[in-house]
C-alpha cells in the first residue's frame, strides 16, 4: 500500500514537498527550509545473526552510538543489508523512514524512537521515495507509529 494512501485512511494530515533526490542529512539540508520540525536519521540495523532487525530515529544532528543501543537491546548490532532493507521493507538506500514498515509484512522490524522525535510539535519524513518529504505534527507521528503492529520502543 502506499504510504500517502495509509495515513490518508488513518485520518492522519500531512505536507508534501517536493525535491531532488538525497541520500543523507547533509544533502536533505539544502531543501528542508522549509520543512517544520525536527529531522532525523534512520537508522536500519540487525543483530549478528541476521534474526532481528531494527529502525532506529535519532535526530539528524545526533550521532549514532551503537553501544548504548547494544546495551539497551542486550545484542551486538550492525548495518543491515541493502537486501534485507529491499526483502523486509520494499526500499532502497536513502528511502529508509518509519513509513516503510507499512511492508514489514512478517512484523520482523522493531521501531525505535528517540524521545526528542517522539515529542517534537513536527516530524519529516522520506514517503518510501527519497524524492519527497512528508511534514505531520507530532501528534499524528504517534498515531502512525502506534497504528503498526511492530513493537514500539521510545528512548
Amino acid at each position: 500500500m502506499e504510504i500517502k494512501e495509509y495515513l490518508k485512511r488513518q485520518n492522519i494530515k500531512f505536507k508534501t514537498y517536493i525535491h531532488p533526490a538525497v541520500y543523507t542529512c547533509v544533502e536533505a539540508d539544502r531543501y528542508d527550509k522549509d520543512i517544520k520540525g525536527i529531522h532525523s536519521k534512520n537508522l536500519f540495523l540487525k543483530n549478528k545473526k541476521s534474526t532481528k532487525f531494527y529502525l532506529i530515529i535519532i535526530p539528524a544532528n545526533i550521532k549514532l552510538n551503537l553501544d548504548k543501543f547494544e546495551v539497551l537491546l542486550n545484542e551486538k548490532l550492525k548495518f543491515a543489508t541493502e537486501n534485507n532493507l529491499k526483502d523486509i521493507l520494499d526500499l532502497a538506500p536513502g528511502s529508509v523512514s518509519p513509513f516503510g514498515l507499512i511492508n514489514d509484512k512478517e512484523i520482523k522490524v522493531e521501531l525505535i524512537i528517540d524521545k526528542e522525535i517522539w515529542n517534537s510539535e513536527y516530524v519529516s519524513f522520506h514517503p518510501n521515495i527519497n524524492t519527497e518529504t512528508l511534514e505531520l505534527s507530532g501528534v499524528d507521528f504517534q498515531k502512525y507509529a502506534n497504528s503498526l503492529k511492530n513493537k514500539l520502543m521510545i528512548v
